[in-house]
């Protein structure tokens, strides 16, 4: 029977005194994240990949964050079933024994789209979700549709409800899988009810209502 792991995600964790700021534990997890949603090709997705990428983007040396990729691939992402080994390159030097076995290289689980779906680093959005519902069971195929239209309207609001629902399963307040949300009416904040209710009421407006309250709107956001 396999253990259940203690691991725990960490893409939501923001310092004590800071708020708004993100841990580096928690920008690490999100970059790994992104960059297996990206169609990085397999050497980009290995270990030393994902190190030499982000390292990149911070311009530091790979080797100084190495390690913190190796536990967050092998000691969180890995044993929550976010990711998983897709397969192995094959080495030219060094070990024998380990250019037998080569090197692993990763992907997200349908779990680890789900949770790149909450984040705003991926930019391929429309993909992740096609990609998602592409492995959805009957039971979530019921928000295909609309989460679709909703993608199209407005992209910032379907990514917040991935956002509250992830950062829900984060706080331990819900499952995961199978997508259900349903369970955002009682883990989600007040703002998804607050735009419901501006939503139900710009229905109701005049025509010309609808106009002065786009208007002003737009000059405010």
């Amino acid at each position: 029977m396999k253990k259940k792991s203690n691991a725990q995600l960490s893409i939501f964790n923001t310092f004590k005194t800071k708020d708004e700021e993100l841990t580096g534990e928690a920008n690490r997890q999100r970059l790994i994240i992104a960059i297996l949603a990206s169609n990085a090709n397999p050497a980009e997705r290995t270990r030393t990949g994902l190190s030499q990428k982000i390292a990149k983007r911070h311009g530091i040396a790979w080797k100084n964050i190495y390690s913190g990729i190796f536990r967050d691939l092998d000691e969180i992402l890995i044993p929550i079933g976010i990711v998983e080994e897709q397969g192995r390159l094959p080495l030219q030097r060094g070990p024998k024994a380990l250019q037998e076995k080569g090197i692993p290289f990763y992907h997200l689980t349908k779990k680890g789209v789900l949770i790149a779906l909450s984040i705003s680093e991926p930019d391929n959005r429309e993909n992740l979700l096609a990609k998602f519902f592409a492995q959805a069971e009957s039971e979530e195929k019921e928000y295909e549709k609309m989460i679709s239209i909703l993608q199209k309207m407005s992209p910032s609001f379907t990514h917040s409800i991935f956002q509250k629902y992830v950062k829900a399963f984060c706080d331990n307040k819900i499952e995961l899988l199978p997508l259900d949300l349903s369970k955002l009416k009682d883990a989600s904040d007040k703002s998804l009810i607050i735009q419901k209710e501006i939503l139900e009421s710009f229905l109701r407006l005049s025509s010309q209502e609808k106009q002065d309250i786009t208007n002003f709107l737009t000059k405010i956001a």
